[in-house]
């Protein structure tokens, strides 16, 4: 499976390839990166569907995780990828706006691995 990770904090990278390094290495999942909104664009719009899931910061310079949900979600339709939110703050309205523009899921930073690894597995 295919996964795309959007979020401006580049140490995400390292962090998500060290903890499913497994999953890497027997190819199970297979992960791009993006630092932007314009730049998760830009990528699906060179791959073609390939991301399977999408996992996207909410708050990030430029294009908000929420605005670039919204362009997923009316341009990206067949397959449709499964988009999770990921923040640091779990308010209500950021929930709620997510959910209205058609998140699948949303998370809240710091991540636990072992619930998305869970939630990964019922994608799967």
């Amino acid at each position: 499976m295919k996964i795309l990770v959007v979020d401006d904090e580049r140490d995400v990278q390292v962090l998500f390839q060290q903890r499913f390094r497994k999953e890497i290495r027997k190819k199970e999942l297979d992960f791009a990166f993006a630092f932007s909104g314009e730049e998760a664009l830009s990528y699906l719009g060179e791959h073609n569907h390939e991301a399977v899931l999408i996992l996207s910061d909410i708050n990030m310079p430029g294009m908000s995780g929420l605005e670039l949900l919204e362009h997923i979600k009316k341009n990206f339709l067949k397959p449709p990828p499964v988009v999770m939110m990921i923040t640091a703050y779990g308010d209500k309205e950021n929930y709620e706006t997510a959910m209205k523009l058609g998140a699948d899921d949303f998370l809240t930073k710091p991540v636990e691995f072992g619930i998305l690894k869970e939630k990964l597995k019922a994608i799967l």
